[in-house]
């Protein structure tokens, strides 16, 4: 098949949609089929393979390191109808998504849309909290009338799929797949002794420090304070435990400063955003991961410490159904106050806690990206084929 994959976030980004994009984009093309992804011009890119193409953009004022694409070019037209596309496949409902949508009915072929972030949770960055629900009243309309005249909608959790059919989206057209990650880059055998000890050395962590750790966006919707918050009750169990802060973004000075009002100050990293290639070795580093964060549509740092034999504490939200199952191949919190007190569990209690960790990785290849590229591969056959039944079925109708 020859695919164009249509999208507001690429390399040199750095986002749970670039990551997802990037991995469909690799196990299509080791599947054997042809991927052309249709994205937005960066400043920090000259020259890009021969199947990337990039429109002009701007940057997106409430996130700058987000950037908003032409909706439309001509040119750029003229160079996707010269791929012969199958199919198209949007990550985004914005500028390259319309683009995606506008090039598929021009093409007179079908389109599948990818539906990656819950707007609903995002409203606070660009509405006054007089306006938030009028705001989240458009963000559903918006999004039914960009998905329901898509020919097939993928979503990564249940919990993605009941909010659009809360929205009025029909039940038949929403497909759940997963996003798959590499599991190679997370694999404990692939890092030396010697090496992780001098990554722990730079950022002032001694060997025998307890490292609790997360990984993502440095943002309010992840609660990272709920996190910081309950450190100085596990230090005063713990001393030596660190709490490793990997990554960046809008939240970061804020925390900076409630790291300091409760005097934490010496058992908290802040190591800021870190190159794709070298997350799966920080992953190494914790003895545990964590996240308080109820606002995501999969969360594939779960997926991703799964695969790095890091036991798992998050908060109880509907996208962990059938990802972590309390105390099985994980642990769940529903209230604040009860993050200390699983803490200290899971770093004592390491009989139970590496049972965890091994029946969480029996089911690993679930979520690899094979099988993520897979399983898109098969949905594409088929809304190609009841696209062509239709079209046929269409024109047989109007003949006669």
């Amino acid at each position: 098949m020859n695919i164009g994959i249509f999208t507001d976030s690429y390399y040199p980004q750095i986002s749970g949609v670039v990551t997802s994009t990037m991995m469909l984009k690799k196990e299509l093309e080791s599947l054997g089929h042809n991927v052309t992804v249709i994205t937005v011009k960066h400043p920090d890119v000259d020259i890009d393979n021969s199947n990337i193409i990039r429109l002009p953009s701007i940057p997106f004022l409430p996130f700058p390191e987000q950037r908003i694409g032409a909706m439309y070019s001509h040119k750029i037209m003229n160079k996707i109808k010269n791929l012969n596309l199958d199919i198209i496949h949007t990550q985004t409902e914005f500028s390259i998504g319309i683009f995606g949508r506008i090039s598929a009915k021009k093409l007179n072929i079908p389109v599948v849309h990818t539906y990656h972030t819950m707007y609903e949770d995002y409203v606070h960055y660009i509405s006054k909290k007089t306006m938030k629900n009028k705001i989240k009243i458009l963000v559903k309309k918006g999004s039914l009338l960009y998905c329901k005249d898509c020919n097939a909608v993928i979503v990564p959790s249940i919990k993605v799929k009941k909010v659009l059919m809360s929205y009025g989206l029909d039940n038949s057209n929403i497909n759940v797949i997963p996003t798959g990650i590499d599991l190679e880059p997370f694999k404990k055998e692939n890092y030396d002794t010697s090496s992780l000890i001098s990554l722990k050395n730079s950022l002032g962590i001694s060997e025998n420090d307890i490292v609790v750790l997360y990984i993502g966006r440095v943002a309010s919707e992840k609660s990272i304070d709920v996190i910081i918050k309950s450190m100085p009750y596990l230090i005063k169990k713990v001393p030596n435990a660190k709490l490793l802060i990997v990554g960046d973004g809008p939240e970061k000075e804020n925390l900076q400063q409630l790291v300091k009002n409760i005097k934490i100050k010496n058992s908290v990293i802040f190591a800021g955003e870190k190159p794709w290639n070298e997350i799966g070795m920080y992953y190494q580093l914790g003895n545990v991961f964590v996240s308080a964060s109820i606002t995501e549509t999969q969360g594939l740092t779960f997926s991703e410490a799964i695969a790095s034999k890091v036991p798992i504490i998050a908060k109880y939200d509907r996208n962990l159904d059938g990802i972590i199952t309390d105390k099985i191949t994980g642990r769940i919190f529903k209230n604040d106050n009860e993050l200390s007190d699983i803490l200290f569990d899971v770093i004592t209690n390491t009989h139970t806690t590496s049972a965890m960790v091994n029946s969480a990785y029996k089911n690993i290849e679930s979520l690899s990206s094979k099988h993520f590229g897979e399983s898109v591969e098969k949905l594409y056959m088929e809304v190609i084929e009841n696209y062509i039944h239709n079209r046929a079925k269409h024109e047989y109708i109007k003949a006669h």
